[in-house]
């Protein structure tokens, strides 16, 4: 659950849109004892996720002021001298007004601009279900400690029902707010974490704005959702090919069964690990009936990769680039998050996708037996 909120405000920094070409002024109030000549940094992200510099400013009295133009909306955060706490905000032109405590800075109040103001409808009531998030964790975390199994069943099932609401809002602010790009990070987020269907992003999609479709986070999510239909159900699956652990290179085609199931994964992915047990018991079941493998590692390090598949008892064929998510392979899947499976046919045909657990093996049973 925490994810839903966490990497919302983590992908941020991808909002960009078009914007009028007048200039921007952020007026920003500081409360609490802060010295005169304290300095504020305006901050963003590079394309390595790295925080830059983009300015500077000092505090007066409690007051500080930015200035300058900003050819679209991006996503900037507000910093101050020697703390650890940034301020997400939408540098868009326009009068950005910022309020905070210099103690509390996950709480600070925007306002002035459109894309502001609607960022800051979302995280009023986001902040709300995150502090209910928070004390439901705690309570769980005291019952496991003090080993009240009725309690932590009760809140387990509590849990669930918030993850659902917390969902359920996600999903209604994007269809109330068509015209936020904060909408558009919402959707990416869903579509990336597999929230909701990609039927469901799809629909979601369509109701945008026309300008929040043509933002540069809409223009991600359009061509997303454009190689999707390149591996959706009923469709052949592309053909590729990469380096073995030996080295040697590996095609699709070389390994193709009556099925054959596409494995994306990683060393690093601990769902991935956790699913390996239940690949390697289909597996050993069905293969002399026609079932093969072929893992497609999102590594970097190829010892990680080298060393998971031995641990966890990897027997199949195994490939990689070790480029992590920028793999040509799983860009050409468009996968943006694993474990990712894809179950074809002799034919290469896409039967299956993401059957995790109990469905595969009743999924290779059906089509084998």
């Amino acid at each position: 659950m925490k994810k839903i909120f966490v990497v919302v405000l983590g992908v941020l920094f991808l909002a960009s849109c078009n914007s009028k070409s007048e200039g921007f002024t952020i007026n920003g109030t500081v409360r609490g004892d802060l010295e005169n000549g304290t300095q504020v940094f305006l901050k963003t992200i590079d394309s390595l996720n790295r925080y830059i510099e983009i300015d500077t400013t000092k505090v007066e009295n409690g007051n500080f002021t930015f200035t300058g133009t900003q050819v679209e909306p991006k996503l900037h955060y507000i910093a101050i001298e020697s703390g650890q706490q940034l301020i997400p905000f939408f540098l868009e032109n326009g009068e950005i007004s910022l309020k905070f405590q210099k103690d509390s800075l996950n709480h600070a109040k925007l306002k002035g601009t459109l894309q502001n103001d609607l960022f800051m409808n979302f995280l009023d009531e986001s902040r709300k279900l995150q502090e209910r998030h928070s004390s439901m964790t705690r309570d769980m975390r005291s019952a496991a400690q003090q080993r009240d199994t009725a309690t932590a069943t009760a809140l387990r099932e509590e849990f669930m029902e918030f993850q659902e609401e917390a969902k359920s809002y996600n999903v209604d602010f994007v269809k109330e707010n068509p015209n936020a790009l904060i909408s558009v990070l919402i959707l990416g987020d869903l579509l990336q974490n597999r929230v909701v269907s990609e039927d469901e992003v799809k629909e979601l999609f369509e109701a945008l704005s026309p300008e929040m479709k043509q933002s540069t986070p809409g223009k991600r999510i359009k061509k997303f959702l454009d190689q999707l239909k390149n591996v959706e159900i009923g469709g052949v699956a592309p053909e590729f090919s990469a380096p073995t652990p030996n080295g040697d290179l590996l095609a699709l085609s070389d390994v193709k069964g009556k099925l054959t199931l596409i494995d994306f994964w990683a060393a690093w992915c601990r769902p991935c690990r956790a699913e390996n047990p239940n690949i390697v018991s289909v597996y050993n079941k069905y293969h002399d009936k026609g079932f093969n493998v072929i893992g497609v590692s999102l590594d970097s390090r190829a010892e990680d990769w080298t060393n998971a598949i031995e641990a966890d008892g990897l027997t199949w064929n195994h490939i990689s680039n070790l480029k992590r998510f920028q793999d040509p392979i799983a860009q050409m899947y468009s996968i943006n998050a694993i474990p990712a499976a894809f179950l074809i046919d002799e034919n290469g045909v896409i039967v299956a996708k993401n059957l995790r657990g109990p469905a595969l093996e009743q999924k290779v049973a059906e089509l084998l037996n």
